[in-house]
C-alpha cells in the first residue's frame, strides 16, 4: 500500500501543479525570466525533460515524506495535511526564497513557487495518510 500512497501523493501534486501554473503562468513567465517562444510559451515546453524531473522529483519528496510520517506516527488526514504543509512552507519555500534571492527574481516568484510548494506537500501528505 505504501508505493501506491507514493505514486498517487507524487501524481496529485503534479496534476496540482499544472493547475497552479496554469493559473499563474504570465506571472511566473515574466518572474522568472525562462527563455519564450514565438507564440509566448516556455522554449522548453515540448520537451520531455521538465516533466520527467519533476515526476522523478515529486516520487523522491512522497517516498520520503512517507518514510517520514511512518517513522513520526503521523497517521491521520488532519497529521498528514499540517505536517505535509509545514514540509512545503517551512523546508522547500525557504530554500526557493534562498535561490530567488541570489539569483535576482521577485519576491512574486517566490509566492508563486513557494505556494505550489506548501500546497502540493499538503495535499501529498493528505494523501499518503488516507492510503
Amino acid at each position: 500500500m505504501g508505493f501506491l500512497a507514493v505514486v498517487v501523493g507524487a501524481a496529485a501534486s503534479f496534476a496540482f501543479g499544472a493547475f497552479w501554473y496554469g493559473v499563474f503562468s504570465n506571472a511566473w513567465k515574466t518572474d522568472s525570466k525562462v527563455p519564450l517562444d514565438d507564440d509566448n510559451n516556455p522554449k522548453n515546453m515540448r520537451s520531455p525533460v521538465p516533466y520527467i524531473t519533476c515526476a522523478i522529483s515529486l516520487l523522491l519528496v512522497a517516498g520520503m515524506m512517507r518514510h517520514s510520517f511512518a517513522t513520526a506516527g503521523i497517521d491521520t488526514l488532519g497529521k498528514g495535511l499540517m505536517s505535509g504543509a509545514g514540509i512545503g512552507l517551512f523546508f522547500v519555500t525557504p530554500w526557493v526564497a534562498l535561490f530567488n534571492g541570489y539569483s535576482m527574481h521577485s519576491q512574486r516568484l517566490t509566492l508563486i513557487n513557494g505556494g505550489y510548494a506548501t500546497i502540493g506537500c499538503a495535499l501529498m501528505g493528505a494523501i499518503l495518510t488516507l492510503l
